[in-house]
């Protein structure tokens, strides 16, 4: 069977009984700040095992694209490990348990698939004898192919919450693929028995203490690996042989002009490329771009490892790109959006893929300077900051590192390295944002509050007479809150949006018999609930009929923002091009923060392009619509899906005119007009092919166009002119003060060259030789200046040393230059310049001929040439 078969065969199995095939997600988890990607096939439904959402469907099968790099180093190597790889996956959410899940897995396994029963063994938990008895009486495994083991292995479980008893199916793949072990069997790392099935037990409710609550409402979370099971079924050694890898191993072989087969380190290098390719083509496709921390860092490790690997086979050009296309044609039967994406792709690919190669080139020059210092030094280890600064800054990578280092005789300090990055992903981890509850706090919470839900009215209107279903504070319900309490409150119906989709969630007032609460905020903690954070005066208390009313005004003002937002998408993508996606945003009242994927910085007129677009949509004023439809209808319409975004069955779908169609739940102003005015305030980039554009609208706009206009009144009037001739005026301020600066530069030149001849008059003679030795200060402006005196110095005396210093408010430059003949006699100018940078609190280094350095002490400048005297001799008598 092909890949393709059984992947479609696992999926229409399920779908015989009761399940709803859904498409794959995104790799990026939606609103799960705990996980950077999705690793397994529950993950984007573990919202439903948390009880923090209801499910459309209590039965769902997938086959989910994931990535997983725990076991990186071990991808290529052996016969079942990658990074990418494909989750076929059949879910329960309160609905059948083991009666059902342990025969249906076994009925697939052996009949759909024809395996061997014999070659197939049962791994449960310990004291499972639920799942035993299952596997042993009702499908007939034999008890002795049933193993217990413990809890590392079969039992699954994330802490405060959902967890429960594994079972897995291995297939034993015979003696000679194994270690040959007498005790070798199930739990064996070695390729002999392959995990090809898990079930896991969702059945308990982990408490704070530890202790395990059987769940009222059971569930089933299914992983079998596509890859693996691929292989099993075409006879393959490795997952890597399989249809849909194989062929992308043979392409990489021939840019390499090598085969297959033929040399064990070229084949794991060609497993590793093919593994990290798939999984850099997916996430590019998926919306990441490389970046230097979260899932933008994996995908640049991933693309970097594969680069590594490509260099030990010999490839030194750029071809990554070119062979994504490669995975995108042979993955698209399940995954077309790939293909379609493959402009983005590529791009993205052969960008990061230049860079990294600019930068193993720059990372083996410094790194050959380390490695030369330590030798002039005597020292045989290289510290391990020098390291965490290669792979850190440079992205050099350690192994590449740890190769030439060894090549070199000498050692790596890994220790030190790794306190580094110790100490990296505690900053990182101190760095990472936080929002109201963690997990746990969140679960316990939402566990009190089962049965509450509160809908949403605020599509409709801004205020609602509604009812208090429940008061939180300190993270636990309570009966009452009373003066300047900050509490979350929970209504039965309210018109307050909570913050989603880049949009702010709103602020107003909750008003009770008692007292009332000013909303400064509003979150969804999990499906169907609104929290309130709110502060109050008087009393407010469970049960209180309320008034909550929206700030109406905030409200249009964000809605104004909102739509501005869907209207800069299109205008965006007809600018700059349709891989112009959305990749983040935020909505309030005062401004728009749009970030969209893009390689390089826009120009001016292509910004104000987009504005002129923009504007031209509100000067329509084209109606704004709102329809709920079905995601595929929306899709098929023409309507833009977000990367990363979850949807349901039902979708709400926001039109303005014939120009925009997006799926949104946000709030917006019912006719382009009412946006009034936008204006774009600035554009960056934020990461690897990422820009960022800030605008204001409404409101805001004008209130920035007056202040515009009155800044341009204040200058004219400053500068004795009417606003019409403000730039000709300052065009002619501009040009004065540019031939003021020419002629300082030049009176600046004949006093350097007055004190050159004063320096080279003044060079004292270096030991009784011929030599000169000129250590001076100057006052030159810049560096560029400083260089240039030096070599009038130097071409005005036959041999000799130079060191000129020159101060610059709160820095110092130093520059040393070395005749050729005391070059050959074994002066260096990298080394002189490096000591005598110590005086001035700096640093620096060069060639033998010309260095330079800077230092942050100017008083310490004095000091700095006085000493350079002495580190001359002491290099002259050491030669």
């Amino acid at each position: 069977m092909r890949t393709a078969e059984i992947r479609q065969s696992y999926l229409d199995f399920f779908e015989e009984r009761g399940h709803r095939i859904m498409p794959s997600f995104p790799l990026i988890p939606h609103s799960d700040p705990t996980l950077l990607l999705v690793g397994a096939g529950m993950v984007p439904f573990k919202p439903y095992f948390l009880g923090t959402a209801k499910p459309e469907h209590r039965r769902v099968t997938t086959c989910q694209r994931c990535i997983r790099t725990p076991d990186i180093e071990r991808v290529g190597i052996t016969a079942r490990h990658a990074t990418f790889f494909e989750m076929l996956g059949n879910f329960s959410f309160g609905d059948y348990f083991k009666q059902e899940a342990i025969p249906w897995a076994w009925e697939f396994v052996t009949g759909t698939l024809g395996l061997p029963a014999g070659d197939l063994w049962i791994t449960i938990y310990l004291d499972d004898d639920e799942a035993f008895e299952i596997w042993n009486r009702k499908v007939g495994v034999p008890a002795e192919r049933i193993v217990r083991l413990g809890k590392p292995d079969n039992f699954w479980e994330i802490g405060v919450g959902p967890c429960g008893p594994c079972s897995e199916i291995h297939l034993d793949r015979g003696p000679g693929r194994g270690c040959g072990r007498p005790d070798c069997g199930v739990a064996c790392e070695c390729d002999r028995f392959l995990e090809i099935w898990n079930l896991v037990f969702i059945q308990f409710n982990q408490d704070e203490a530890g202790n395990y609550h059987p769940l009222a409402s059971k569930g089933i979370d299914t992983g079998m690996g596509l890859e693996r099971t691929a292989a099993v079924i075409q006879g393959k050694e490795n997952i890597f042989e399989i249809d849909v890898t194989r062929p992308i191993i043979d392409l990489i072989a021939r840019v390499a002009g090598i085969e297959y087969g033929a040399e064990t380190g070229a084949d794991t290098s060609l497993r590793v490329i093919a593994d990290h390719l798939r999984g850099v083509t997916f996430m590019v496709s998926d919306g990441i771009l490389p970046g230097n921390e979260g899932r933008g860092y994996i995908l640049r490790r991933l693309l970097r490892r594969a680069v590594r690997h490509a260099r030990l086979l010999g490839i030194e050009k750029p071809f990554l790109a070119s062979t994504a296309a490669e995975v995108a044609r042979r993955m698209r039967e399940p995954y077309p959006d790939v293909e379609q994406r493959l402009e983005h792709v590529t791009r993205v690919i052969s960008l990061e893929e230049e860079k990294f190669l600019e930068t193993l080139d720059q990372g083996t020059r410094l790194l050959e300077g380390v490695l030369g210092r330590l030798r002039r030094a005597g020292r045989d280890t290289v510290a391990g900051a020098d390291i965490f600064q290669l792979y850190d800054t440079y992205g050099f990578p350690l192994e590449l590192t740890r190769e030439m280092v060894a090549e070199a005789g000498l050692k790596l300090d890994e220790d030190g390295f790794k306190e580094q990055m110790e100490a990296q992903r505690h900053r990182a981890r101190k760095a990472r944002a936080t929002t109201g509850y963690h997990d746990m706090e969140l679960t316990s919470l939402l566990e009190s509050l089962q049965g509450i839900t509160c809908r949403f009215t605020g599509y409709e209107s801004l205020s609602q007479r509604s009812l208090i279903k429940a008061l939180i504070s300190g993270g636990r319900r309570v009966e009452q809150a009373g003066e300047a309490a900050e509490v979350d409150i929970v209504l039965e119906e309210t018109p307050f949006y909570a913050e989603s989709g880049g949009q702010v969630g709103d602020c107003g007032v909750i008003r009770g018999p008692n007292g009332e609460a000013k909303v400064t905020g509003t979150t969804s903690p999990g499906e169907g609930l609104i929290f309130h954070r709110a502060v109050i005066s008087g009393n407010l208390s469970q049960g209180d009929e309320v008034d909550a009313v929206v700030d109406g005004e905030r409200r249009l003002a964000v809605a104004r923002h909102h739509s501005a937002t869907h209207l800069l998408h299109r205008a965006l993508k007809e600018v700059m091009g349709s891989h112009a996606n959305q990749a983040g945003s935020l909505v309030a009242p005062d401004r728009l923060r749009f970030d969209f994927t893009h390689y390089t910085a826009p120009s001016r007129d292509e910004m104000e392009q987009v504005e002129r677009l923009v504007n031209k949509q509100i000067l329509e004023n084209l109606p704004v619509s709102v329809s709920i439809t079905s995601y595929e209808e929306a899709v098929d319409s023409g309507a833009m899906a977000l990367f990363g975004e979850k949807y349901g069955d039902e979708v709400r779908v926001v039109r303005m005119g014939d120009y925009s169609t997006e799926l949104c739940g946000g709030t917006h102003i019912g006719s382009t007009g009412e946006i009034g005015l936008l204006k774009v305030i600035g554009e960056t980039g934020i990461g690897a092919g990422i820009r960022r554009l800030e605008a204001v609208a409404g409101q805001e706009a004008y209130r920035l166009t007056v202040q515009r206009e009155q800044l341009l009144r204040s200058l004219a009037e400053s500068l004795k002119v009417t606003t019409t001739e403000l730039p000709a005026r300052i065009e002619g301020l501009i040009t004065g003060m540019r031939g003021l600066e020419k002629e300082n530069d030049r009176l600046r030149q004949r006093l350097i060259g007055v004190s050159i001849g004063e320096m080279v008059a003044g060079a004292q003679p270096i030991d009784g030789t011929d030599s000169k030795l000129v250590a001076a200060e100057v006052d030159a402006p810049d560096m560029d200046s400083l260089r240039a005196a030096g070599d009038q110095v130097r071409g005005r005396i036959r041999s000799g040393v130079i060191v000129l210093g020159s101060r610059c408010g709160e820095s110092v430059s130093l520059v040393a230059l070395v005749t050729d003949d005391l070059v050959a006699g074994g002066l260096h100018a990298g080394e002189i310049i490096r000591q005598a940078a110590k005086a001035v609190e700096g640093y620096g280094g060069g060639k033998p001929h010309l260095a330079q350095a800077g230092g942050k002490n100017p008083s310490g400048l004095p000091e700095a040439l006085r000493m350079v005297g002495g580190i001359v001799r002491t290099a002259l008598k050491q030669r």
